[in-house]
């Protein structure tokens, strides 16, 4: 029978579409199961065939979980805020909603077409002011709140206001940014400004001053997973650090139990640690150091206050605000320009860049407040104001970093940990020895010494033991457009929240979406976006008066805001009177199953548990976390082509540049490039004499080199080959670069599956090609071809909607499986899906007799139970250990012994439909309706396992003697040894190869071996 697979999917999409057949109830009886995929960015290109792979997977686990007889959730909706939209509406004008919603009709076109099992009822998107409505609400939750360390949880900021109003800062114990100290008296007496001020320094949601990635070109602020190399990740722009006054969320404060929380998480090793790095969690002390000379102290944070009399200098960040103070006026240039330098580098890369070593002196001193000394006060980029204090003890002689500082500016480096090394040329940063030329702690060991030190320290009164955390609060400003309006209002510099009746906050209309020309973001440039107090509503901003019209923040959130909490949203999205039911939230919990890619792991998965751990603190919700488990999807790589365009320099008799394009296929280059690497070939020239054309082979010097004569043959052809398809005599000389420009060509622009470039196809792609000349091998021009990242920019990204109209959606969901393990990249091969397709086709005319459907109702065979059961042990186990690949691999061995038995009963092709229905459920559902039902197969109980069609009634015994196998012997299974060995040993051939010997020893194996000793 033919199978139709394009017939077949578009009926089955339509029914499901029509009878909402993956709708998910909120009120069941059935345990719940909640499947998520992270939230995808609907980006202008649409899919390509790698975006669907941890879909398909998430997508088959969830129907594996209904036919288990869970209540699965399984949404879907868009992460629809982003810079791309923005770019493209400053490039022309065209809002970004408009943009983001052809998009995500694309994607949506796109999605459906793979036969996804997503509840389309309870598609969320982030842009829409009925979803960010909800994120404005979290914000001001936020920025009303607290954290209280005693309790150890965030509360209300009203709890904090109570505190103060009776006892002042006495007792409290708060996550906050500067310690204040102050009595109730003087908060009582202090007025509303003066509180809203004090107040902003606890508030998890707060403005301050900080050190923030700022993209010129981009005319936005930056999260340090933005920027890549000191360039913005989208566009490449330069990335320089700069202070602005920014919205920040106090994350720190949750350091130690995002890192305690990990330990419940079923997620990769390598993204556990990821996150353990971020934070970054340290013990030490903090100490103060005086400053020579003038009233200052310089307050460090060292995890190895041992080493303290060691300490010959000190480093400072280029933007503590220290340093201006420190710098003297011989300084005073020097400094200025390494704090400029530094500004062009990202905290990422300060930190990447671990071995080379740059600063500048400030000309003050400080004190060592154990050795009494003098110790000069740099400036270095290898410190970060936001790791500590921004200051640092360097001890030269036990930290590879201090070391190369040390003696790249000529500082005395001194040992104080017993070692064998000679530590003026190399550092010793090992614990395990003990303290020397340390007075009171010559002789202890590390941690003896560390209690120690940490002793003197506090009873001097210069410091304290204490944890440090290298996670910094997350920056929440961006200065663009596309993003959720922040609803804050400022009233005497102080920010107000809007009233939550007053949400959403709307983007408003601009003209234009860059920045004013004042320098504020695009918000800058909204006619209607001031709040009236009085009237609580958005009007004009020419009716800003600051007595009851204010100004609205003109920043907007990151694109990491929405994205935090949209798996709550998810639970109850149409609910208009709050976030999510806390019945709902209750009833889902946590996502059960979490899949996408571990670039998030200090982004999205970090800021998640975040506000999930906020909104527990504040009753909203019950889970500790969001993601139980997560699985990293590897990625599809990409199998890019690429021409080789010759490399040469000519001129014609009148002075003009020769430039045309000449390619030349991917084998004559391999051999060019082996021959230049092997001879140190330089170049090669050609000149056109009254002899005729003549080639000369040359080194860098341009002195002539004399190879063999087969290989100066080829080399003489080539280059004369490439002279003559410039197609001009006036040309008296070329000299050809043996370095060929490697281009990428579109992989479509191949014939078939072959590597054979359409070359007429590649005229016509791109105007600059139209006259190129190619050199073939065998008539063809052959790219080379290389895996890589699937992208757009590398020309090698496979439509799955031309996969899908060619094999089909199933095809491509099995095939996207069987590439390898689901954590694993893998290159995708469009001439395996040949091989996929073959066994659908099979798998579909197994349930029928030429063109008639024909299922019999016969009782199956015991070897064809066998084999179901055999699948249906193997589909179970690979499914919940996520090897959907191995899976693909048995039903396949499944089909083909069916085939082979020549099998149609109803007992066995049944319930072979509901297990491969997960991952094919377009051409299960058609043969389901086949077999005379008339419901979904999607929620068919699984065939259960039964293990005695697995047992073998007999058994082949591999014979040997004296360890060599000679024949086999089929026996009962149910045989004892003593049994085996008496029909072996009466055996005519086992006779025969004994020719009368006694066996000296009889080895017998039940359901293994029979191996005989003589």
């Amino acid at each position: 029978m033919f199978y139709d697979h394009k017939q077949i999917e578009q009926k089955w999409q339509k029914f499901w579409e029509e009878n909402q057949t993956y709708k998910t109830e909120n009120n069941s009886t059935k345990p719940k199961f909640y499947v998520l995929d992270m939230f995808p960015y609907p980006s202008g290109a649409g899919l390509h065939v790698g975006h669907p792979l941890g879909y398909i997977a998430s997508d088959i686990y969830a129907r594996f979980k209904r036919h288990q007889g869970f209540n699965v959730l399984h949404p879907i909706g868009y992460d629809s805020f982003g810079l791309p939209a923005e770019q493209y509406a400053i490039q022309t004008g065209q809002h970004p909603a408009i943009t983001t919603e052809q998009n995500i009709s694309r994607y949506e076109e796109q999605l459906r077409k793979i036969g996804f099992s997503f509840d389309w009822s309870r598609e969320v998107r982030t842009s829409d002011a009925s979803y960010y409505k909800w994120t404005q609400w979290i914000f001001i939750e936020l920025f009303h709140s607290w954290y209280n360390k005693t309790s150890d949880k965030a509360e209300s900021i009203q709890t904090l206001v109570e505190h103060f109003s009776k006892f002042g800062t006495e007792n409290l114990n708060a996550v906050q940014n500067d310690e204040l100290n102050f009595t109730a008296e003087e908060w009582n007496a202090a007025d509303e400004n003066k509180k809203q001020d004090i107040l902003l320094n606890y508030r998890l949601a707060y403005r301050a001053e900080t050190t923030v990635n700022w993209c010129p070109a981009l005319g936005t602020v930056l999260a340090n997973d933005e920027v890549k190399d000191g360039k913005s990740e989208r566009g490449g722009y330069p990335v320089f650090q700069k202070k602005m006054m920014q919205w920040s969320m106090r994350i720190t404060a949750y350091s130690e139990r995002l890192l305690n929380g990990l330990k419940t998480l079923d997620w990769p090793q390598p993204l556990k640690d990821s996150q353990e790095y971020w934070i970054g969690k340290s013990q030490g002390a903090a100490v103060k150091f005086n400053v020579s000379g003038i009233d200052e102290q310089i307050e460090v944070f060292t995890t190895r206050p041992d080493t303290i009399f060691g300490a010959t200098f000190m480093v400072l960040a280029p933007e503590n605000p220290l340093v201006s103070t420190l710098t003297t006026a011989e300084q005073k240039s020097e400094v200025e320009n390494y704090i400029e330098e530094t500004s062009k580098k990202t905290e990422r890369d300060r930190m990447a860049d671990v071995k080379n070593v740059s600063g500048a002196f400030t000309g003050s001193f400080a004190i060592n407040p154990f050795t009494g000394k003098n110790i000069p006060i740099y400036i270095s980029d290898y410190v970060l104001m936001g790791y500590g204090t921004g200051a640092v003890m360097a001890v030269p002689a036990h930290d590879e970093r201090d070391h190369r500082f040390a003696k790249k500016f000529g500082l005395e480096i001194i040992n104080v940990i017993e070692n064998d090394f000679n530590i003026q040329e190399e550092s010793y940063d090992s614990k395990d020895s003990v303290c020397v030329n340390s007075e009171f702690l010559n002789g202890l060991n590390y941690n003896d010494a560390k209690a120690k030190i940490i002793s003197e320290i506090e009873k001097m009164g210069i410091g304290h033991g204490t944890t440090n955390y290298r996670q910094r609060d997350a920056i929440f400003s961006r200065q663009r457009y596309w993003g959720e309006p922040v609803p804050v209002y400022y009233k005497e510099g102080m920010p107000y929240t809007l009233p939550v009746s007053a949400l959403p906050l709307e983007l408003p209309e601009v003209e234009k979406y860059l920045p004013t020309e004042d320098g504020d973001p695009p918000l800058g440039n909204a006619k209607n976006f001031a709040w009236d107090e009085a009237s609580q509503k958005v009007v004009a901003v020419d009716l800003i008066d600051d007595k009851t019209v204010f100004p609205i923040e003109l920043s907007t959130m990151p694109g990491w805001a929405g994205s935090s909490w949209y798996f709550l949203r998810y639970m109850d999205p149409k609910n208009n009177g709050e976030f999510c039911a806390k019945d709902l939230s209750d009833y889902w919990g946590q996502v059960d199953l979490y899949i996408g890619g571990s670039e998030h792991a200090t982004g999205h998965l970090l800021y998640s548990r975040f506000w999930n751990m906020f909104l527990k603190d504040r009753g909203y919700i019950n889970q500790d976390e969001p993601f139980q488990k997560l699985i990293n999807q590897g990625m599809i790589l990409g199998m890019s082509a690429f021409v080789h365009r010759v490399n040469f320099y000519g001129l014609e008799s009148e002075g003009k540049i020769i430039n045309n394009p000449i390619f030349v296929s991917a084998s004559l280059v391999k051999r060019v490039k082996k021959l230049s690497a092997e001879n140190k070939i330089h170049q090669i020239d050609v000149i056109n004499s009254e002899t005729g054309l003549n080639a000369f082979i040359l080194d860098k010097d341009c002195e002539k080199i004399n190879i063999g004569k087969e290989d100066a043959d080829f080399l003489n052809d080539f280059a004369k080959t490439v002279y003559q398809h410039l197609n001009n005599k006036q040309i008296y000389e070329i000299e050809i670069d043996i370095n060929f420009s490697n281009i990428h060509v579109d992989v479509s622009l191949l014939k078939g599956t072959s590597d054979e470039l359409d070359i007429e196809a590649f005229k016509n792609w791109r105007a600059e090609f139209a006259d190129a000349e190619f050199i073939l091998e065998d008539g063809k021009y052959i790219t080379e071809r290389e895996v890589e990242k699937m992208s757009k920019s590398k020309y090698n990204v496979v439509n799955p909607d031309d996969i899908a109209e060619e094999y089909g959606a199933d095809c491509l969901r099995l095939y996207e499986m069987f590439l390898g393990p689901l954590e694993q990249s893998k290159p995708w091969n469009t001439q395996g899906l040949s091989g996929v397709y073959g066994f659908l086709k099979k798998f579909y005319n197994l349930y029928f007799d030429g063109d008639n459907f024909s299922v019999s109702e016969e009782e199956p065979t015991k070897a064809e139970l066998k084999v179901l059961h055999t699948l249906i042990k193997k589909f179970t186990f690979d499914i919940q250990n996520f090897s959907f690949n191995t899976s693909v691999s048995q039903f396949m061995i499944a089909v083909n012994e069916l085939q082979k038995m020549k099998c149609n009963k109803r007992a066995i092709l049944e319930p072979l439909a509901v297990i491969i229905s997960p991952y094919a459920p377009h051409i299960c559902e058609e043969l389901w309706e086949k077999l005379g039902n008339n419901t979904s197969i999607e929620f068919e109980k699984l065939p259960e396992l039964n293990e005695a069609y697995l047992v073998e009634d007999e058994i082949n015994y591999p014979v040997s003697f004296n360890g060599k196998m000679k024949f086999t012997l089929a026996l009962a299974a149910d045989l004892d040894a003593k049994q085996i060995e008496e029909i072996a040993m009466s055996n005519e051939k086992v006779q025969e190869i004994l020719a009368g010997a006694n066996p000296k020893k009889i080895i017998i194996v039940p359901k293994k071996i029979i191996n005989i000793v003589f």
